[in-house]
C-alpha cells in the first residue's frame, strides 16, 4: 500500500483510505472518475481548504462536505478538482465541419443555436461565436455555454483573458471581435460586447437531468470532457443531452473520445461527429 501523499507545502497529508473518500464523493458529485494518480493534485488543491478552516486531516475536512450544511464549499471543492485546459478555436477541424457542413448549407430562418456543453473559461463559446457572425452575419442565432464550475462560469462570462491567451484567433476575428485592454487592463483582451451579448452562461451538471427551460439546440459541443467518465456516466450525459438536441442536428466530442458503445441512436458523420436522426 502506498504511503499518504504529503503536500509541498508540507501542511497535511493524505492516506489511502482519505482519498478514496474524496474519490467516491466527487464521482457522486460530478461523475467524473478521478483516477489514483490524481492524488497529488488533489492534496495540491484541497491543502489551503484544511489551512482556511484550521483542520489537520483530509478526513475532517471531508466530513464537514458530507454533513451537507456547507453547500458553498462543496462547490469550492468542484471548482478546485475539475480540470479546465481550453483556449481559442481548439480542435479547428470541428469549427471547420460546423461551416462548411452545417451552416453554409443551411437554408432555415430560425435561430441557430449551438451549446458548448463543457465550456470551461468560455473561449470555445466565443470562438463559436466568432465564427456564427462571420458567417451568418443577418440570421438569428445564440450560443449557450454551461460549466459545473461556478468559478469557470465567471470567468467566461466576463470574456476577459491575458493577452497570449489570442493565440489560435484568426487576426481579422482578433481585430473585429476583440479590444484590447489599456490603463490598468494593459496586457489582456477584451471580447466585444456585441458578441457577449449573444452569448449566455449557466451551471449545469450533465450527470443530471437537462433543465428543457434551456431549449433545444442545432448542435451540441461535448469535447473533452468525456475522457473523465466511466462508460456509464458517459451513457446517462449522452443520455442527458440527447432531448435538447433537435432531429437532424449534431454532437460533437473531443478528438481524442469516442461513442462506442453509447451512440444510443446517433447517427456517425465522420470521426467525432454524430448526427440525430
Amino acid at each position: 500500500m502506498n504511503g499518504p501523499v504529503v503536500s509541498s507545502s508540507m501542511s497535511a497529508a493524505i492516506t489511502d483510505q482519505e482519498f478514496a473518500l474524496f474519490q467516491r464523493l466527487i464521482y457522486k458529485i460530478a461523475g467524473i472518475s478521478l483516477s489514483d494518480a490524481k492524488k497529488v493534485l488533489l492534496v495540491g488543491r484541497l491543502s489551503r481548504r484544511l489551512k482556511h478552516y484550521n483542520f489537520a486531516t483530509f478526513s475532517q475536512y471531508y466530513r464537514m462536505l458530507a454533513t451537507g450544511q456547507h453547500p458553498e464549499e462543496l462547490q469550492v471543492m468542484v471548482d478546485l478538482l475539475t480540470t479546465n485546459e481550453t483556449y481559442f478555436f481548439r480542435e479547428p477541424r470541428h469549427f471547420e465541419f460546423l461551416r462548411d457542413e452545417i451552416i453554409r448549407p443551411r437554408r432555415n430562418s430560425t435561430p441557430f443555436r449551438v451549446w458548448s456543453a463543457a465550456c470551461s473559461t468560455g473561449e470555445e463559446v466565443y470562438t463559436l461565436a466568432m465564427l456564427l457572425a462571420e458567417c451568418m452575419p443577418h440570421a438569428p442565432w445564440e450560443v449557450v455555454g454551461s460549466d459545473i464550475s461556478t468559478q469557470v462560469l465567471a470567468k467566461a462570462a466576463a470574456g476577459h483573458y491575458p493577452l497570449e491567451r489570442n493565440e489560435g484567433i484568426p487576426p481579422d476575428y482578433l481585430t473585429r471581435y476583440c479590444f484590447k485592454g489599456v490603463r490598468s487592463h494593459s496586457g489582456t483582451f477584451l471580447i466585444t460586447p456585441d458578441l457577449k451579448r449573444r452569448t449566455s452562461f449557466y451551471q449545469i451538471n450533465l450527470t443530471q437531468p437537462v433543465d428543457p427551460e434551456i431549449g433545444d439546440f442545432e448542435v451540441i459541443f461535448l469535447r473533452n470532457v468525456m475522457i473523465y467518465f466511466d462508460m456509464e456516466t458517459k451513457r446517462k450525459v449522452v443520455g442527458n443531452l440527447l432531448p435538447r438536441l433537435k432531429s437532424g442536428g449534431h454532437l460533437i466530442i473531443g478528438h481524442s473520445e469516442t461513442l462506442n458503445g453509447i451512440q444510443q441512436g446517433l447517427e456517425s458523420v465522420r470521426a467525432t461527429i454524430y448526427r440525430k436522426p
